[in-house]
């Protein structure tokens, strides 16, 4: 997939933002950084990354093709980041649902830093 500008949001190139995270050439410095990676991964469907980045403990609960399945049948719009720490992302991804339109996915999600790389956990999801 030929991307211009990076589906995190960030306003920089794919090449220069979420793909070398992805190509492995680079490592998510920052949970935010990992969870902006994450979701640009979920809209060009790239399963291994999403599976290579849950935590090793949670993966049991999260396979690749389950990971692939649930990229392949949402079309991702926009990544909105309402509040990020240390080891502690919100954001906001907007999807479009052929059935409702645009519908939005609010999660708060847990992230550790393990041997210098950060792995997604968990999240809370809220209600609209």
């Amino acid at each position: 997939m030929n991307l211009t500008n990076c589906p995190c949001g960030s306003g920089l190139q794919f090449s220069n933002c979420c793909l070398p995270y992805h190509l492995k050439t680079k490592v998510a410095p920052t949970s935010e950084a990992l969870m902006r990676s994450r979701y640009s991964a979920f809209v060009v469907a790239n399963a291994d990354y999403l599976y290579e980045t849950t935590h090793i403990s949670k993966r049991n609960n999260n396979s690749k093709s389950a990971y692939l399945k649930s990229a392949k049948n949402t079309k991702w719009v926009k990544l909105e980041i309402v509040f990020s720490a240390f080891d502690v992302v919100e954001f906001k991804a907007y999807y479009f649902n052929k059935k409702f339109g645009t519908e939005v996915l609010h999660e708060k999600s847990n992230f550790k830093l393990e041997d210098g790389k950060w792995y997604y956990v968990d999240g809370e999801f809220y209600s609209e």
